[in-house]
């Protein structure tokens, strides 16, 4: 027997050639055993052949086209539409000699649940599938994989036909679905691969020490939702009576968001020590991620420079939710003014640095969206004012114990509702003593 595949038009769902046409033999008498005996045989040598293609890892659309080409030659179908269930539709792959297209059709939905061999003419409102006479699903695994429409106008096929096509069509399409898992498995070990590269850049983003002394301490806690998270803390000296503190969070997850923030750091370390104006690194900053991220990322930041010498504190915050400040005797400050998120307008309108003078003993405490918009079971969020009020009623804690404790008690609000986003706390405590 020849090559099926070379016999096989090669476009599978419009054949050239007419479905009358046959090729396997001469004209004979249906019912006599040297017609059914070369039936069979071709029967077997056309499994054989889309066996040895499916073990070349032979392209799906040549196994489509051994299948088009078996069901035309050998068992005479002269009509076909086969469809294939994908994750949200059925697709139509294959389909020739039919009056409609049904590339454009979906199978009517009581049909989609046989798991039987089934003759179409008795099925009432099937609409242009009535052109065909019978059904063959294919399941595998209680999953349905396919559904084959058949028509062989004037041909009455016998059982053994109907089982040939069943087991041609069951061989083909799970070796396709197992291509498409194989597929599936390749691309999540390549997302797998990306994540891990993504988290081990974002593992070098964080400062490696924080200081904590009589005089300085800084606390930060950071929760990623995924494996690789876009929230980003950092504390830089600037000289050794300045340092500033950083939070951002960018928008998107991923490699992507990673490389994004790495950038950010980057560029940020570089710029404090180039200008002591924070009003210049903003607007760098901005520049970066709008050349970086072309509009597809933004990123929320709020800077705070202080003075150890002089005793205040310069901010920008930067389209992020406000920190607050706590002073002794002091109600609880929003550190709000600024500008708008970095990466949506170049330039950066009404931006604008805050000065606040004569500090000397105080709490900076700044967070990250996916704190305050945690819900609980109710869908209430845990909101700005509780995290303050938290803060205020525990500032005889250590600041580390203040996180842990913070940490907890959205635990116990949120219920038995999951977190949504990354969650990052950064305390800044200075005291003159």
């Amino acid at each position: 027997m020849e090559n099926l595949l070379a016999l096989a038009p090669k476009n599978h769902r419009k054949h050239p050639y007419p479905a009358t046409k046959t090729y396997f033999c001469p004209v004979m008498d249906t019912t006599s055993p040297e017609y059914q005996l070369q039936l069979r045989e071709l029967q077997l040598n056309s499994l054989f052949e889309l066996i040895k293609a499916i073990n070349e890892n032979a392209p799906e659309a040549d196994l489509y086209r051994i299948y088009e080409f078996v069901l035309r030659a050998i068992q005479k179908v002269a009509k076909l539409a086969l469809y294939v269930r994908e994750p949200d539709r059925w697709v139509c792959q294959a389909t020739y000699g039919t009056t409609a297209d049904f590339c454009e059709l979906t199978p009517p939905a009581g049909l989609l649940k046989l798991h039987e061999i089934s003759p179409l003419e008795t099925w009432p409102n099937l609409g242009p599938f009535a052109e065909f006479d019978t059904l063959l699903p294919v399941w595998h695994n209680e999953a349905a994989l396919a559904l084959v429409f058949i028509g062989r106008p004037g041909h009455r096929p016998s059982p053994d036909d109907d089982g040939f096509i069943a087991t041609l069509s069951h061989l083909m399409l799970v070796a396709i679905e197992n291509k498409k898992m194989a597929r599936q498995q390749l691309l999540q070990q390549m997302a797998d691969a990306q994540m891990h590269l993504a988290r081990d850049v974002q593992a070098l983003l964080f400062p490696k020490r924080l200081p904590y002394t009589d005089r300085l301490r800084v606390v930060a806690s950071y929760l990623p939702h995924h494996t690789v998270g876009g929230d980003y803390y950092d504390f830089l000296w600037i000289s050794p009576d300045k340092f500033l503190v950083c939070v951002a969070d960018v928008s998107g997850k991923g490699v992507p968001a990673a490389i994004l923030m790495s950038n950010f750091q980057a560029a940020l370390r570089i710029l404090v020590r180039r200008s002591t104006s924070l009003v210049y690194v903003v607007e760098e900053l901005n520049h970066l991620i709008m050349s970086n991220a072309q509009g597809e990322n933004f990123i929320t930041a709020f800077f705070a420079e202080y003075d150890l010498r002089y005793k205040t504190l310069t901010y920008v915050n930067a389209g992020h939710n406000p920190p607050f400040l706590l002073r002794p005797g002091s109600p609880p400050q929003l550190l709000t003014e600024g500008t708008t998120v970095l990466g949506g307008f170049d330039p950066l309108p009404f931006l604008t640095p805050t000065t606040l003078a004569n500090l000397s003993d105080f709490l900076l405490f700044c967070f990250t969206d996916g704190f305050i918009e945690t819900y609980n079971d109710a869908g209430e969020p845990f909101g700005t004012e509780q995290i303050i009020a938290f803060v205020e009623q525990n500032l005889h804690l250590g600041q580390k114990s203040l996180h842990e404790r913070l940490i907890q008690h959205l635990n116990q609000f949120k219920g038995h509702q999951a977190y949504v986003d990354d969650i990052t706390l950064l305390s800044c405590r200075v005291q003159h003593v």
